[in-house]
């Protein structure tokens, strides 16, 4: 009986540690020293980038003079722009696992259905009122809710999600944080109409269930115009 307990035990252990081993690399590494500037120059090909040098490294390195307090250009055809803050921009945030970003919407903007694929992200409504939500895994429930200044609201990672703007009127603004140096996004309309080599229209039209000529207007617009 014992003998018995005892390898339930092991079991349940082994199980929770491969749990446990799947959770940590499920999101950005964590670093194995107090800091790693990227070295955006660096030929060294990683999971990520290349550390400078820490003998280099200025205060510099750890500031951005991103200017998120100024509103940005929404003349575009969705009326929504991001600024994005990510090691990119920013070296500084190489391997410490997160991300900002900027969302402006025109009046009734758009910031249209998209994901993350490596990151969860928390957004912070800094003026107007927004209608946002998300879409889960099949079957798609969605959840969605009516936000105003100073509200918050998170987007679970690799989940579609989306904003608008409610005021036929005024601007609205909002800051997010975002779980990964490098989220990534895939825009779903453009991913699905507008690819690189396209997928094919036979696909498509079955998928969705329409006459292959719509898929091939649907493409035209994608390709012929480079702002998706």
């Amino acid at each position: 009986m014992a003998s018995s307990s005892s390898s339930k035990l092991v079991l349940i252990t082994a199980l929770f540690g491969l749990f446990s081993w799947q959770q940590a690399i499920a999101f950005d590494p964590s670093p194995l020293q107090d800091f790693c500037v990227a070295d955006l120059n660096s030929p060294v090909k990683v999971n990520g980038f290349a550390c400078k040098d820490p003998m280099a490294v200025t205060p510099d390195d750890f500031f951005n003079a991103a200017k998120l307090d100024q509103p940005r250009n929404t003349m575009n055809k969705f009326g929504s722009i991001v600024t994005n803050i990510n090691v990119t921009q920013f070296p500084g945030l190489n391997t410490l696992g997160i991300s900002y970003a900027r969302i402006d919407y025109a009046p009734l903007g758009v910031n249209t259905p998209h994901l993350h694929p490596r990151a969860t992200e928390l957004l912070t409504v800094l003026e107007g009122t927004l209608y946002l939500g998300f879409v889960t895994s099949n079957p798609n429930k969605l959840f969605s809710k009516v936000v105003k200044k100073g509200d918050v609201f998170v987007f679970p990672k690799a989940m579609i999600h989306f904003q608008m703007n409610l005021d036929h009127e005024k601007p609205a603004a909002a800051l997010s944080s975002l779980s990964s140096q490098n989220p990534g996004v895939i825009t779903i309309a453009s991913a699905v109409f507008g690819s690189k080599p396209p997928i094919s229209d036979d696909v498509l039209a079955k998928a969705f269930q329409v006459e292959k000529k719509l898929i091939d207007w649907l493409q035209s617009q994608f390709w012929e115009n480079t702002n998706y």
